[in-house]
Parts: C-alpha cells; sequence; structure tokens
C-alpha cells in the first residue's frame, strides 16, 4: 500500500471514529443538570463566575459561549453539556491517530537477528489493515467505556482535559514523525 493511500484511509477512518462518537454521545447527552459538580459548572459558566478550586476557566468561557446558542433558559444544560460531547469525540479522533502513528512506526520497523540497527520495512496491505483496524477497534473500545462514556455526556472538565492531553500526544507524535 502506497503511503498517500494509507494517509487517506487513516484520515477517513479517523473521521469516522469521530462522527461514531459523536452521534453516540449525541444521543445519551444528559438533557438537564446531573449529579456532583455538573450543576455548578453549567451556573459558573452560564454566568461567568468562579467555580471551586482550582476552577477552570477556559472550560466555563467555553460553556458561556455554548450556552449563547440556547434557544431558552431550559436548554442552557444542554448545550453545555454539547462542549463535553464535542471534545470527548475529538479526544477519540486524536486516540485514533495517535495510535496508528505508534503502531505504524512499530510494525514498520523490525530488528534483523544479526543486526545491531533496525532495518525499515515498506508497508503493505496487511500491514496497513492491522494499524487502521486495530487503531479503530481500540479507539471505539475507549469510546464505549464507562467512565469515559460517563464524562462525555455530562459538563464535567475531565471531557475538555483529556481532549488537550490527547492533542498534545498526536502533537509530539507528529512533530516526532516529521522530524525525519
Amino acid at each position: 500500500m502506497t503511503t498517500a493511500k494509507f494517509k487517506k484511509w487513516n484520515l477517513l477512518l479517523g473521521w469516522c471514529t469521530f462522527i461514531l462518537a459523536l452521534i453516540t454521545y449525541s444521543l445519551t447527552i444528559e438533557p438537564t443538570v446531573s449529579a456532583w459538580d455538573v450543576g455548578e459548572y453549567i451556573a459558573t459558566s452560564v454566568k461567568l463566575e468562579v467555580g471551586h478550586p482550582p476552577g477552570a476557566p477556559l472550560f466555563q468561557m467555553i460553556g458561556a459561549f455554548s450556552a449563547i446558542f440556547a434557544s431558552d433558559n431550559e436548554h442552557i444544560a444542554l448545550m453545555v453539556n454539547l462542549t463535553s460531547v464535542v471534545s470527548s469525540s475529538f479526544t477519540i479522533l486524536f486516540l485514533f491517530w495517535s495510535s496508528s502513528i505508534i503502531l505504524k512506526k512499530l510494525i514498520s520497523r523490525v530488528t534483523a537477528p544479526n543486526q545491531k540497527e533496525d532495518k525499515a520495512v515498506p508497508l503493505t496491505t496487511s500491514n496497513a489493515i492491522v494499524i487502521l483496524g486495530s487503531s479503530f477497534v481500540g479507539s471505539l473500545a475507549f469510546t464505549y467505556s464507562d467512565s469515559f462514556w460517563y464524562n462525555a455526556v455530562e459538563a464535567e472538565v475531565y471531557a475538555m482535559a483529556s481532549l488537550f492531553i490527547s492533542l498534545l500526544f498526536w502533537l509530539g507524535l507528529r512533530w516526532e514523525q516529521d522530524m525525519d
């Protein structure tokens, strides 16, 4: 398989995982306030107030922006919850792309028995299927994991924190990949 074709499939399947996660989380989103800190995050987001320490100012500013698009006061909580849905869906996208980069790097390098250095192996179609399939299954397994799904459908800072961690990890992998 050519590199261009692999990139095309990687891009397509990555966005498929994003869409599957977005649909799943959108269909199961918390329509109002749920337990724990969600009510506080929604209230402080809408009024741009300070929440309990250590606070989450970026989450609250983005939540306030999302609340602007609520059709009425009854849908404010839904719109702030939607920020977690979108953040979690993008987390799954970057998880897929990070996984495919790592697996491609692992599979494309083979150490010969009598050599000290790795020898580059061309990307075959079967290797590409293994890389993309494993990344797809792994990303969807994380999408439907209980704790991640639970935080993806309510206004909690964990979804946005996961997004930034996955984005930074993917950017680091891309940076390292482009160094060569």
